[in-house]
């Protein structure tokens, strides 16, 4: 049995990554999703539970995935779930010097591989800072983020 974490901050969910959790469902034996608190990023637009909950009805179509959220290293989690490989998701050059380097961290860490899976040219240019600040304006979303997020947008900043 092998069991994939996918790690993120997640805040919000959006289409991108949706489409890696799809794509890794039928790689593995279970797909763990992990919203993770990220100090280095500004304050959330949502707190961890809120992106569980949204996460999870946003993937409730999808058999042999598990959704939490936490606040410590990623190599933690993978031991806490089981998990033996990292996925995760790269849209573009930059996205792959960031992550190469923290894959080699968690490997020297715990010994646990990540595997990089790249996002279709639909999604590339999704990114959640990108997506909470057109939200923040007044932009239209909601055909970038699953429909359970979208609602949760709209609510927010146009009550």
């Amino acid at each position: 049995m092998t069991i994939a974490l996918f790690p993120g901050s997640f805040d919000p969910f959006h289409n991108g990554h949706l489409e890696i959790v799809e794509r890794a469902v039928p790689l593995f034996s279970e797909v763990v999703v992990a919203a993770v608190r990220n100090p280095q990023k500004n304050e959330p637009l949502f707190r961890l539970e809120e992106r569980q909950i949204m996460i999870e009805e946003s993937l409730a179509h999808l058999d042999k995935v598990r959704i939490v959220s936490v606040s410590t290293l990623v190599v933690n989690v993978a031991k806490e779930v089981g998990a033996t490989v990292i996925v995760k998701g790269l849209r573009a050059v930059t996205d792959f010097e960031n992550e190469l380097q923290m894959a080699q961290m968690n490997l020297h860490l715990a010994g646990i591989e990540t595997l990089f899976i790249p996002t279709g040219s639909t999604h590339s240019f999704l990114a959640s800072r990108l997506l909470r600040e057109v939200a923040r304006f007044g932009g239209d979303v909601s055909d970038m983020v699953p429909p359970p997020v979208a609602k949760r947008l709209e609510g927010m900043f146009h009550p």
